[in-house]
């Protein structure tokens, strides 16, 4: 199959069978979605939810959070993963954003990357999500799911996935795309055991051909 056959086919699928994608992040505003982002790098969204209702009440803006020390954002979100980074992180990015960007969260995804805790696949998910802008944020789910099915052909970096992604996806489908494979990658593509009889892609998915094949060979 065509490597261009082969995204036609996957997003006509995920169409037909996920018609609404969205991020499992709990956030009313983009300064929340910006704190939730943060926070569940290496961490699961349930978690995340599960401490963001406390902080957020704590502190509701970026002038809030600006006035809190690390410390203070610690005790908050203490159960998340890296827990000490992330609250200097955030405690340093409020500042910013309250000092350079008046608490308003940009767009401009190089000006979110110069918010301390933001890095690239940060800065694409809140521009996707948020300012719905064509951006594909590369987590390790879209990496492995991309790879897996075949989208991308042994990539090395996110950066090569998200240019591979953004080459063959329609630019208005892309932040779609991303919760498509987010998703599938949480729920079915699992990295220690996908469940291939489960999934509606496994007839066009490379990993699952490969496998059927050497099991046929046996």
């Amino acid at each position: 199959m065509k490597t261009q056959d082969r995204y036609d086919q996957m997003i006509a699928r995920f169409e037909r069978e996920m018609p609404v994608a969205e991020t499992e992040l709990h956030y009313d505003n983009p300064f929340q979605l910006l704190v939730a982002v943060i926070l569940s790098a290496q961490c699961t969204d349930k978690r995340v939810n599960m401490v963001t209702p406390a902080l957020f009440a704590a502190y509701p803006d970026a002038a809030a959070m600006a006035q809190a020390s690390a410390d203070d954002i610690l005790s908050y979100i203490h159960s998340v993963s890296y827990p000490n980074s992330k609250s200097r992180h955030l405690a340093d990015m409020a500042r910013m954003l309250d000092s350079e960007f008046g608490g308003v969260v940009p767009s401009d995804i190089d000006a979110l990357q110069r918010l301390p805790g933001v890095g690239r696949k940060t800065a694409n998910v809140v521009a996707a999500v948020v300012f719905d802008l064509p951006a594909m944020p590369v987590d390790t789910h879209v990496f492995r799911v991309s790879n897996r099915i075949g989208l991308t052909r042994n990539s090395k970096t996110p950066l090569e996935t998200e240019r591979t992604l953004v080459k063959h996806i329609p630019a208005e489908k892309l932040s779609t795309a991303h919760h498509w494979l987010i998703l599938h990658g949480r729920y079915v593509c699992q990295a220690r055991k996908p469940k291939c009889e489960a999934c509606f892609l496994a007839d066009i998915c490379d990993y699952n051909l490969k496998a059927l094949k050497k099991g046929g060979n046996q």
